[in-house]
């Protein structure tokens, strides 16, 4: 499959079951997550714009999208148009996956801050002397 499956016209006008038939018949077929995440988060725009229908649509692919692919640039992207998709812990656990590096970036400074309250005086003012 060369072209793209969907067009703009498509994804804002056809009823959503012909669309979640489309895109679980793209995504099996190519198993190209990066361009199935663009198309989902299309949809997600067509839901924020009203059409109620789409709250969670293909909400199982979007979960194994993100719970068990390689985490792309794609994903990364487009990870928080997803948050409601997952309860509280899995949103945790999917976080410290797809952005493993940031994560580990903030617990180093958390400890460096720490560690630095230690070495600080505290900044307590001296009392004025006469």
């Amino acid at each position: 499959m060369n072209k793209t499956l969907l067009t703009h016209q498509q994804i804002f006008s056809l009823k959503p079951e012909t669309l979640e038939a489309r895109i679980m018949t793209f995504y099996q077929e190519t198993q190209n997550s990066s361009l199935t995440i663009k198309y989902l988060v299309a949809l997600r725009v067509r839901f924020k714009l009203g059409a109620q229908e789409f709250a969670h649509i293909l909400e199982d692919l979007v979960r194994y999208l993100f719970m068990n692919t390689k985490a792309t640039r794609t994903m990364k992207r487009f990870f928080y148009y997803f948050k409601d998709y997952f309860d509280a812990p899995e949103w945790k656990r999917l976080t410290l996956r797809v952005f493993p590096l940031r994560n580990f970036g903030e617990k180093v400074v958390s400890v460096a801050r720490s560690l630095m309250s230690f070495v600080r005086p505290d900044n307590t003012t001296e009392p004025d002397k006469p």
